[in-house]
């Protein structure tokens, strides 16, 4: 019997989960990632629900919660950073908060010996034909697979080439931020402040290293354009958004252009009418995302990988079939989610904290 050859788009957490699952169904599988090695970035994700039992199937429950970052609350403070209240450790760290980097070097570490991994790379081209797919690379040599799937993130590689523009599919939330970490000038412990204006947002916190501080600094924003900006106008956004602000801004403002680990990102949801198009599908962010304001990327993105892997497996070889089931079955679950992610990020500048969701997307 031959072996089914899938190419998986992405080496973040839907990517190496659903290689974990096909590869231990049998299946010959490749991981591309176009960046040339794991990612270290991102602060913190959440676990919930669901979730746990694919960790468990996974064998890796009790390494993860190892890395717990055992967070606790977060002190409200005014303009003058004055304190005014404050959110319980649930707020932000749902059932369990561990380090993304952590996570991502467990699944990496599982995989590795039976998976192919390929750093340093993108797909550029793919072309289906009655029997696989036809893949070329941005540096690697045109390959054949069976079946490709995109975990490659709200900006997807895959999504773009097989299903259409970035446009036709991203929702903006009205909210864009940036991270980055600092010296812990502020002395936090396993805890967090939340400086909450208008239409900005300073929340700060130290979990796992106790001398760095992570900043995420959020405000309104019309589109999601400036992501796919460079750098320099990112910064330039950031600093008219927080121009005048008190308390910790001007600090922030001016470690904000020396930090090395700088992210900046917009609030969005995907949404398709189908999340595969012949031999190909999407997962996790790529496919569905709920956006951060949900809390649920993470958790989503392994219940994705967990619910398309048992339809392959039901499936008997009928990837249309299994495609159908996966869809079926997760959408309900998503849809949830992105109506929760809608709702946050709707009182995020509205009165509430709209914080209750992931440290990074």
């Amino acid at each position: 019997m031959t072996t089914t050859k899938v190419l998986i788009s992405g080496a973040s957490v839907a990517g190496p989960a659903l290689a974990y699952f096909l590869h231990r169904d049998g299946y010959e599988v490749t991981v591309v990632e176009r960046a040339p090695d794991l990612r270290d970035s991102g602060y913190a994700v959440d676990f919930r629900g669901a979730a746990f039992e694919v960790l468990e199937e996974m064998g890796i429950l009790s390494e993860v919660r190892g890395h717990d970052t055992r967070m606790g609350g977060t002190t409200l403070v005014d303009e003058e950073g004055a304190d005014i209240g404050r959110l319980p450790a649930e707020a932000f760290a749902g059932e369990l908060e561990v380090p993304k980097r952590e996570v991502t070097r467990i699944l990496h570490r599982i995989t590795a010996d039976d998976v192919a991994y390929v750093f340093d790379d993108s797909i550029s081209a793919l072309t289906q034909h009655e029997s696989g797919v036809t893949v070329e690379f941005e540096r690697g040599a045109t390959r054949e697979f069976d079946l490709v799937f995109g975990a490659d993130g709200v900006y997807s590689k895959v999504r773009r080439l097989a299903f259409g523009p970035h446009a036709e599919a991203l929702r903006h939330l009205g909210l864009s931020g940036a991270g980055f970490s600092t010296a812990n000038h502020l002395g936090l412990r396993r805890s967090g402040m939340l400086q909450h204006g208008k239409d900005t947002a300073i929340y700060l916190f130290s979990a796992g290293d106790p001398e760095r501080l992570t900043v995420s600094l959020s405000f309104s924003t019309a589109s999601p354009a400036l992501d796919r900006r460079p750098r320099h106008e990112q910064e330039q956004a950031v600093r008219a958004a927080f121009a005048g602000r008190g308390w910790q801004a001007p600090r922030l403002l001016e470690a904000m252009s020396e930090a090395g680990d700088f992210y900046f990102a917009s609030t969005c949801q995907v949404h398709l009418d189908r999340w595969s198009s012949g031999r190909i599908a999407l997962l996790g962010d790529a496919g569905y995302c709920a956006a951060p304001t949900s809390g649920m990327g993470t958790s989503q993105a392994l219940i994705g990988a967990w619910t398309l892997a048992r339809a392959l497996a039901s499936a008997g070889g009928d990837h249309a079939a299994a495609f159908a089931a996966y869809e079926a079955e997760l959408r309900p679950y998503v849809a949830e989610n992105q109506a929760l992610g809608r709702e946050t990020a709707a009182t995020m500048f509205g009165g509430g904290t709209g914080l209750a969701d992931e440290h990074t997307s």
